[in-house]
């Protein structure tokens, strides 16, 4: 089960705005992987049910990051369906993340008292999202549906949502500064962040060093913004 309530797991996104995201199908690389996260001050971080036996590394890495960091918060995303939400809550995942909005997996995250962040690309969808109780909406794909001009135009009328862009955010003052300045809560950072690179060099302290300027960017433009 979660070790984290779900009111600490959407206080931790909303402070530490910044969410890496990756995949690997080798736990010991994913492991090491979410350790330079943790390192470069990632604090939540979100695992993807991507490859065949996802669910085994994920199995891998929550034990590692319990014994190892246990103040990360691992949750997992590209979840479509509540079966696949239910394995990993047993799993220990604190938070559920999807491409899609599913119902049943707001239900079934609601039960359990699970943060879930569904991907929505319009206003309705986020209306129905916040309607199952999705305090914090994805949405994906960032780039496509609008970009920055997307999120402050649905902020408009709806004042009261909670945005997070996955896709089309990249670690640039540019990128940060739009989706910040246009209202996005948080920001879901994959292969921009951790890229494929580095990840194949075994480069983990450059991934550190990645994730800790790209929070040090946020913070300047989260300053800024506070006049």
């Amino acid at each position: 089960m979660a070790r984290f309530k779900r009111f600490e797991v959407l206080g931790a996104m909303l402070n530490g705005v910044l969410i890496p995201v990756f995949y690997h199908a080798d736990s010991s690389t994913a492991c090491r992987i979410a350790e330079a996260c943790v390192d470069g001050g990632g604090r939540v971080i979100e695992f993807t049910n991507r490859g065949d036996h996802a669910i085994d590394v994920f199995r891998d890495l929550e034990l590692h990051l319990r014994a190892r960091r246990p103040d990360a918060i691992l949750g997992v995303g590209s979840v479509g369906d509540a079966p696949t939400a239910a394995l990993y809550a047993a799993l220990g995942a604190n938070f559920v993340v999807g491409p899609v909005l599913n119902p049943e997996v707001a239900r079934f995250c609601n039960r359990r008292k699970i943060a879930y962040c569904p991907g929505c690309g319009s206003a309705s969808e986020i209306a129905q999202a916040e309607e199952l109780g999705c305090e914090i909406v994805k949405i994906f794909p960032g780039g496509q549906v609008g970009g920055p001009p997307f999120v402050k135009a649905v902020l408009g009328p709806c004042p009261w949502s909670c945005l997070m862009p996955t896709g089309g955010v990249e670690c640039t003052p540019e990128s940060i500064a739009g989706w910040l300045k246009a209202g996005a809560v948080c920001l879901g950072m994959g292969s921009n962040l951790i890229t494929k690179e580095l990840v194949d060099a075994g480069d983990f302290a450059a991934i550190a060093a990645r994730v800790r300027e790209t929070l040090e960017i946020i913070a300047e433009v989260k300053a800024d913004l506070n006049g």
